[in-house]
């Protein structure tokens, strides 16, 4: 029997899928998680190819309802040219003339947040004409249940628009930015990588909170390094005290966390020199998981290192301590890293919606 050619469209589904990391667990997990509950995940930059054949395999492997913004126009004669089918999928322009009622009601509650913090009624109505204000307006509304944008973004120009509209969880106080790396021993957790400059010792403790929560979602107990270039106290420079004071908050504040700091990144991987040296160390209890840089500049340069000179896959930014799920894909962005980032944010929905009806008992 003649074997079926393979269609261009089977040939990249198969290419993508061995270069996805299926056969890591971290992966396979989060997608088994999604499939469980898909939710509708509104897409900003949807007239773009990338954007298009993501949609198309998370609507057929069934992890989330694609929802695109843009003209409609355009993204129908990509689908056309790249031969992608996304059947049932809408497509909504927040600049046509049909919307201008729900702009109107997204701009009235947009104004209701802002009034008094800079925005008038106008400015407010005129927001709901771009995609990312009316993206977050969807997920606050109800109308959505995660965001993606950033592809073709600045990632302030993201940021900015949810903290205004959808704005943070209860007991948040700020934001953080992590990525996961995969690598062949397991994935590392590392933040923060876009938020916050240069985090106080409470504000490093709370970003340290959040990241061990989010791993602990994933189904990882995470062990904690607290990174510093001085190792449990071998420098009194106002940097390294920083770091050791947010190590104690943690520690106060979640007595059940394994972490440990202040510590040099190469030696929170070495346990031989920890146990010769450093007996006491809760980081002799597990395998590093998790690494909390001192600073932005510091979790940055790491995972531009890690992905573009050792070469590691990466998942993020993965933004935390949203209310609703919001997630900003890297500028360029490829097929499988936005396919991994959609199923987070269903797997980061599913969550957030269990914790609200928690909260609500």
């Amino acid at each position: 029997m003649a074997q079926r050619p393979i269609s261009d469209w089977e040939a990249y589904r198969v290419e993508l899928n061995n270069r996805l990391g299926l056969d890591n667990q971290l992966i396979r997990s989060l997608g088994a998680l999604a499939r469980k509950d898909p939710r509708r995940v509104v897409f900003a930059d949807a007239d773009n190819v990338k954007i298009l054949k993501a949609a198309r395999i998370v609507l057929e492997e069934k992890i989330a309802y694609p929802i695109l913004l843009g003209d409609a126009r355009k993204i129908q004669r990509l689908m056309q040219e790249n031969g992608i089918e996304l059947p049932g999928v809408p497509i909504i322009d927040p600049q046509a003339d049909e919307l201008e009622e729900k702009r109107l009601r997204f701009g009235e509650i947009y104004f209701d947040k802002r009034k008094r913090r800079g925005v008038n009624l106008y400015e407010a109505k005129k927001a709901m004409r771009s995609r990312t204000p009316f993206g977050c307006m969807m997920v606050e509304t109800g109308e959505a249940d995660a965001f993606i944008s950033g592809l073709l973004r600045n990632y302030p120009d993201t940021i900015r628009p949810a903290l205004q509209i959808i704005g943070t969880e209860p007991g948040v106080k700020r934001v953080a930015g992590m990525y996961i790396i995969l690598t062949r021993k397991g994935p590392l957790f590392l933040a923060d990588t876009t938020i916050n400059l240069n985090p106080s010792s409470e504000e490093l403790a709370d970003i340290t909170l959040l990241v061990a929560r989010e791993v602990e979602q994933f189904g990882i107990k995470p062990v904690v390094a607290m990174l510093s270039y001085s190792n449990f106290g071998t420098s009194d420079t106002p940097e390294a005290i920083l770091v050791r004071d947010a190590v104690q908050i943690v520690k106060q504040k979640n007595p059940d966390l394994l972490v440990d700091g202040e510590i040099q990144a190469s030696l929170a991987f070495n346990k031989e020199v920890l146990r010769d040296n450093y007996p006491f160390t809760d980081l002799l209890k597990g395998d590093v998981n998790t690494l909390i840089f001192p600073n932005l500049a510091a979790g940055n340069i790491a995972y531009h290192l890690l992905m573009g000179v050792a070469g590691f896959e990466a998942i993020g930014p993965i933004l935390l301590g949203m209310k609703k799920p919001v997630h900003v894909l890297q500028l360029g962005s490829t097929v499988r890293q936005i396919v991994n980032m959609v199923t987070i944010a269903v797997v980061d929905a599913q969550q957030k919606c269990r914790r609200q009806e928690e909260h609500q008992q």
